[in-house]
C-alpha cells in the first residue's frame, strides 16, 4: 500500500452545511463499490427502500442496484443523466444531500454505513495500475471541499483523525495505530523554552 504524505499533513473536516454532501452528485460516475459489497447492497435494498425517493426507486428498477463502469468498476446508479445524484441519495429540506444507507444505520435498521468508498472520502484508495497494491490519496474536491479544507485547518485535525472510523473499517485497528505512531513521530515537535 502507498500511502499519500497528504493523508497525516494535510486537515480536514467536511463542512456539510456549506458543501451540501455535493459528492454525492459531483462526478463521473456513481460511488465507488467493492465487489465485496454488492451483496450487502442487494441484502440491504429492501431495508433502504423507505429512504429512497421515488425517482430513485424508478430509476434502481430501471439500472439494478449497481450497475457497471468501464472505466470505474461498480458503482451506484445515478439518477436520469450521467453525472447526477447517486440513486441512494436524497436532499433534506435543507437541500443536504442525505445517505439512504447511513441514514438506515444511524436509525439502527442496517448494520452497514454506506460504501467504503464514500464512508473515506476525501481519501480515495484505488488499486494500483501495476501491482497488487492500493494507492491511499487525499483527493478533495477543488471547489465542493474548500469549506472541509478551511475547517480542518481552522481546527488543525489531520484527515487520518478525521477518517479514523473509517480507515479502521476498511484497513484494521492495527493499520490505523501504525498510521497514527508514523504520523506523530512526523509532527514538528514544539520547543520548549529554558
Amino acid at each position: 500500500m502507498l500511502i499519500s504524505d497528504d493523508v497525516v499533513e494535510k486537515q480536514f473536516i467536511c463542512d456539510l452545511a456549506k458543501c451540501k454532501g455535493g459528492c454525492c452528485e459531483d462526478g463521473d460516475a456513481g460511488a465507488p463499490l467493492d465487489e465485496s459489497e454488492l451483496q450487502t447492497v442487494l441484502d440491504s435494498y429492501e431495508k433502504i427502500r423507505p429512504y429512497l425517493s421515488e425517482a430513485a426507486i424508478d430509476e434502481i428498477e430501471k439500472k439494478g442496484k449497481y450497475v457497471h463502469s468501464d472505466e470505474f468498476g461498480w458503482v451506484t446508479p445515478t439518477l436520469d443523466r450521467e453525472n447526477e445524484i447517486c440513486v441512494y441519495g436524497r436532499r433534506d429540506n435543507r437541500g443536504i444531500i442525505k445517505c439512504a444507507f447511513e441514514q438506515a444505520y444511524n436509525d439502527g435498521v442496517i448494520s452497514w454505513k454506506k460504501p467504503i468508498s464514500c464512508h473515506l472520502y476525501p481519501i480515495v484508495a484505488k488499486k494500483a495500475v501495476h501491482g497488487e497494491y492500493e494507492n491511499v490519496n487525499y483527493s478533495p474536491r477543488e471547489t465542493l471541499c474548500k469549506p472541509g479544507c478551511r475547517l480542518g485547518e481552522k481546527s488543525k485535525l489531520p484527515v487520518y483523525e478525521f477518517l479514523k472510523e473509517a480507515l479502521i473499517r476498511k484497513y484494521g485497528e492495527e493499520f490505523y495505530e501504525t498510521l497514527e505512531r508514523v504520523a506523530k513521530k512526523r509532527r514538528p515537535q514544539k520547543r520548549t523554552e529554558m
